[in-house]
């Protein structure tokens, strides 16, 4: 029996690994699993909103994943135009806002305007956010604050706290993560949102990305529910 949360998190976090294995381990080629993994994606957006959620941001593709084969990123990249397409009503039907971070000047026109497009589309909804990582890195987003920092503001460092340190991040505005999901079984945050991740609890589940349903969203949630989260302070001080 699945045990009910009673504090949900305002922003969980998703790195949606094993797409590739899942096929792989199924006699197909590794693009069949990025294909089934939208069935994830779309019952995890669905189930965070329905939940009550806040933020939900999605790993969708790294800086490093420009490192594979170029048929497979530039399936992922055409998989990725079809979805925000194909989405956008269900985000609309949902409520929910969808905003784009990363790095914009490796991706391809049709992929920006796709992305723009569906900004402009659901920036008028007030349900949950749904944060969709595209070519980001944690140190790309570390270094782009700093430079904006020095660009805009010359430097200062007594007037420089982390507190605004992090309006200069992607995720400016963001509250920073309270639970973080990896799936497939690996056990590391793979450079994502490694200012924000400071003090996030972190849940890795052995299940691959194309069958993440409900109940294992609803497990990552109960683990984070029975949590102490300190801060680094002792309970009393708390």
């Amino acid at each position: 029996m699945v045990k009910k949360v009673e504090k949900l998190p305002d922003h969980v976090c998703i790195i949606m690994d094993g797409n590739g294995r899942w096929a792989l381990s199924r006699g197909m080629e590794r693009n069949v699993g990025h294909r089934q993994g939208l069935e994830a994606v779309r019952e995890a957006t669905e189930f965070a909103a329905e939940k009550g959620i806040p933020y939900l941001s999605l790993f969708a593709f790294s800086e490093e994943n420009w490192g594979r084969p170029q048929s497979e990123t530039d399936a992922l990249m055409s998989l990725i135009v079809k979805a925000i397409h194909s989405e956008t009503p269900t985000m609309m039907k949902n409520n929910i806002r969808c905003v784009f971070i990363g790095d914009r000047e490796q991706l391809d026109k049709n992929v920006l305007e796709r992305m723009d497009t569906c900004v402009s589309q659901t920036a008028g909804n007030t349900g949950m956010t749904l944060i969709v990582a595209v070519n980001y890195s944690g140190k790309w987003d570390i270094l782009q604050a700093v430079k904006r920092i020095l660009e805009l503001n010359p430097p200062s460092g007594h007037l420089l706290s982390p507190e605004i340190f992090s309006t200069y991040l992607a995720t400016a505005g963001v509250p920073e993560p309270d639970l973080m999901i990896r799936t497939s079984g690996e056990m590391r945050i793979s450079n994502f949102m490694l200012w924000q991740l400071a003090y996030t609890e972190l849940y890795f589940t052995p299940v691959l990305w194309p069958d993440f349903r409900r109940p294992d969203f609803e497990a990552a949630l109960n683990a984070y529910y029975n949590r102490k989260r300190r801060f680094g302070k002792i309970q009393e001080s708390l």
